[in-house]
C-alpha cells in the first residue's frame, strides 16, 4: 500500500503548497528539491503545515506528519475533517475572522490560537502564517498554515 502522502490527490495539493508559499508569501517553505522529492520533504517537515480547500465549510486536503503527530488524527482522519472542528466553538469566530483576512490580503499572521487535539485536549499556536492557495491561473483553491511553537494548555 502507498503511504497516503504519496498518492496522487496528496502530491498535487503538496506542490500546491510549495508553489502558493512561493508565490504568495514570498520565500521557499521547505528547503528547494527537485519536484518529484516535493512531497516527501513536505511531509517530513519539522514544522506543522496543514491545508484545507475552499469550500464554504473547508475540510483539510493535507496535514504532514507533524501536523498528525500533534493533533492526534492518522491521514485518513485528518484529510476530509472539516477545519472548523480544528479550533474549539468559543474559538471558531476568531478563526473564521483570520481566515476571512487571509483570502483578502493573500497571507496573515495569527498569534495565540487556541486549537483542539483529536483527544480533546487544548493547546496554543504561539504563531501561524496563513497563505492562500492558488492555482496555475491563479485561481483560489484553498488556504495552507505552518507553524512550529505552540504549547499545551493546562
Amino acid at each position: 500500500m502507498t503511504d497516503p502522502h504519496l498518492g496522487a490527490e496528496a502530491i498535487t495539493w503538496a506542490a500546491v503548497i510549495v508553489a502558493s508559499h512561493r508565490t504568495v508569501v514570498g520565500h521557499d517553505l521547505i528547503k528547494p528539491v527537485p519536484p518529484e522529492e516535493i512531497p516527501d520533504a513536505l511531509y517530513h517537515f519539522s514544522s506543522i503545515v496543514v491545508a484545507h480547500d475552499a469550500a464554504a465549510d473547508p475540510c483539510f486536503v493535507y496535514a504532514n506528519a507533524a501536523a498528525q503527530q500533534l493533533w492526534g488524527y492518522p491521514w485518513a482522519q485528518f484529510v476530509g475533517l472539516p477545519s472548523r472542528l480544528s479550533a474549539p466553538p468559543e474559538e471558531r469566530g476568531k478563526r473564521g475572522h483570520l481566515l476571512a483576512d487571509g483570502q483578502r490580503s493573500g497571507v496573515v499572521i495569527g498569534r495565540d490560537l487556541v486549537r483542539i487535539a483529536a483527544d480533546g485536549r487544548r493547546f496554543v499556536v504561539a504563531e501561524v502564517v496563513l497563505w492562500n492557495l492558488v492555482d496555475a491561473s491563479g485561481t483560489r483553491i484553498g488556504q495552507a498554515a505552518t507553524y512550529d511553537r505552540w504549547r499545551w494548555l493546562e
